[in-house]
This record gives structure tokens, C-alpha cells and sequence, in this order.
């Protein structure tokens, strides 16, 4: 392991770049209320200070583990969910200082592709409803209009526009997907959240859903923040990797650079456990003791170190804040991986 030099630590994690997108010290915490009164009496802390930015055309991966916070901090950056604490700087402009009518704007730049293409989509809305929603309510354009829109979006996520006219339980789950799409670029945003968006899709539809918003990207000039579990799909689509454990961010860093030397214990741990088809070849799994703590009750230092197998007495006390390590890498260890 490698202790971080000096002048390493002394760099914003941000470092003034020129982002689309920047959340400064973004908090999010849920209250904990109990009694005849509802007091407070302790808060779940689902994003805590966390800082990072995406540049306009990239695409930012983002993993971890199941409630580590990475749904949360997406819907907070869209403003879906209120932030406690910290700055959101889109176009360099702070939107959680926005009005309503400011907001309502800014809409029409950033969408959202959810995970469930069965549960995002409304059973009693055609598709021509569905994708024509969002132009009903931020266009001027007529019923004409809205439904030639329609037909050209169908066209570009690959779907029949003759059937624009059914509803989304005659469509299969990739279908659904594509739809779900069609609706999120309709208004040509700048920045979409694709949040689990390949996750409950067969692994043969996942390659196709991940090739279309690679080509979206490519024609369209989208800025992706794309949430998964698996990471194998986030080295296929990202540009840039976040790595969140309980909260908070624990790595970024160009995506082949980590993958092929992650720096903090808790990425090391995820990447062994990828499968492998290399014959002849074996990679030592990081197996990681005990369960993830509670975002209600973290642990005191490093958050990790009550599973991490690197621990020292350092960081059980101090809790280290994200440090950059070269220009495109930054982590918070203590004694980073060598």
C-alpha cells in the first residue's frame, strides 16, 4: 500500500474542471421519527458530502452496492428528491437556488431512464401518449406536430411506429425499455440518468438497449450518468467510474485504469468478483466479512474499515476524504492498493 502525497491531498476532488454537471458536498439524509410526536431522532444518511463532475459528452458509470446511495444521489441531482445540504451546479448555474418556473425549465435538459420498463411506463397511456407527454407539457407544438415527434423517435430507438398506438403490455421488456427511451430524449436534453436502466433486461437485450445509447450519445450529443450493479456493462459504456460504499464516494477514476488497478480495498472487491472466461487463468477473490453497516449508524473513520481486510488503527478514527492521486484519479484510503 501507498500512503498519498502531500500535494495530492491538497486538491479539490473536483478540481475546477469544466463540467456539465458538479455536486459540491452534496448531502441527502431521510429523518428518523419515533413516538406520539414523530420526533427526530436520528437521520439515514443516504449521500453524504459527496463531490464529483461529469464533462458534456462523457458518460460517468456509477457503482457499489444495494443501498450504498447511487439511486439516491441521482434523483437528488435531478431535483426528484430535495438536497439537505451542498451545491448542484448545472451550466455552472446552483439549481438547488432555482424557482419553480426555473426548474420547470431545466426539465427539458435533464431526464431520467428508469429501471423497471414495466413499472415506469403508464398501463392505461398509449405509447404515442407516453412519448408525447413531455412535449405536451413543454412545447407548443400541435397534435400533428407531437405525433410525427413521436413516429421520429420510435424510428431512432428502433421500434415500429406503426404501433404507436398500443400499450405497453403488448410490448416485451427491451420494447418497453426502448420506449422508455424515446420518451427520456424526446425534449433533446443535455444530461440523462440511466438509473439500473439494463438491469431487469435478459443479457441479449442488454447489449442491444447498451448499443442504442452508445449511438444516442454518439448522434444526439447526450451526457450520461449510468447507475448498475453490473460492472462489466459499466466498462462497456462509461467513460469515467464512481465508486459509492455507504454513502459516499470512495474512487473515481478513468474506467480501463480501474479496472486494471484499482486503488481503494472496496473496488479491488468488487472487481474479483467478476467472472472471468480466461482458461488457465485465476484471479484471487476479495471475499469481504460481515454485513454493510447501517447509513443510519456508519462506522467512525473509514466507513469501510469494519470489512476491510487492509484496516490499520488509522482507519478506524479518521475518516479520509477524497484525495487526488493523478489528474484523472482520485480515492479516499488512507493506504491506497499499490
Amino acid at each position: 500500500m501507498a500512503q498519498l502525497t502531500q500535494d495530492a491531498t491538497a486538491q479539490s476532488p473536483t478540481n475546477g474542471g469544466d463540467y456539465l454537471i458538479e455536486v459540491k458536498h452534496l448531502k441527502k439524509y431521510f429523518p428518523i421519527k419515533k413516538g406520539l410526536f414523530s420526533r427526530t431522532v436520528g437521520n439515514v444518511r443516504a449521500v453524504d458530502d459527496v463531490s464529483f463532475g461529469i464533462q458534456a459528452g462523457e458518460c460517468f458509470g456509477l457503482v457499489g452496492e444495494s443501498g450504498c446511495g447511487k439511486s439516491t444521489l441521482a434523483r437528488v441531482m435531478l431535483q426528484l428528491q430535495s438536497a439537505t445540504d451542498g451545491q448542484i451546479l448545472f451550466e455552472n448555474e446552483d439549481i438547488l437556488k432555482y424557482s419553480g418556473r426555473q426548474m420547470r425549465d431545466l426539465r427539458k435538459k435533464m431526464q431520467i431512464i428508469f429501471q423497471d420498463p414495466f413499472g415506469s411506463l403508464n398501463p392505461r397511456f398509449t405509447v404515442r401518449d407516453i412519448i408525447g407527454e413531455p412535449l405536451k407539457v413543454h412545447t407548443n407544438l400541435s397534435a400533428k406536430q407531437i405525433d410525427d415527434r413521436v413516429v421520429e423517435l420510435l424510428s431512432t430507438v428502433g421500434l415500429d411506429p406503426a404501433r404507436r398506438g398500443r400499450y405497453p403490455h403488448e410490448f416485451s421488456g427491451g420494447q418497453r425499455q426502448r420506449i422508455g427511451i424515446a420518451r427520456a430524449i424526446a425534449l433533446n436534453p443535455r444530461f440523462v440518468v440511466a438509473d439500473e436502466a439494463v438491469s431487469a433486461l435478459d443479457v441479449s437485450v442488454q447489449s442491444q438497449v447498451l448499443n442504442l445509447l452508445m449511438k444516442l450519445q454518439r448522434e444526439l450529443g447526450l451526457t450520461y450518468l449510468f447507475i448498475a450493479h453490473g460492472l462489466n456493462v459499466v466498462r462497456h459504456i462509461s467513460d469515467r467510474v464512481g465508486v459509492m460504499y455507504l454513502g459516499k464516494m470512495v474512487e473515481v477514476s478513468t474506467t480501463d485504469e480501474l479496472f486494471k488497478h484499482p486503488l481503494h480495498p472496496y473496488t479491488a472487491a468488487l472487481l474479483s468478483a467478476i467472472p472471468r472466461a480466461e482458461i488457465g487463468r485465476k484471479r484471487e477473490r476479495i471475499v469481504l466479512q460481515g454485513d454493510v453497516p447501517s447509513p443510519a449508524n456508519p462506522p467512525s473513520g473509514c466507513r469501510f474499515h469494519t470489512r476491510c481486510p487492509f484496516a490499520k488503527e488509522r482507519c478506524k478514527t479518521e475518516e479520509p476524504p477524497l484525495r487526488r492521486v493523478t489528474d484523472d484519479r482520485l480515492v479516499a484510503c488512507h493506504f491506497p492498493l499499490e
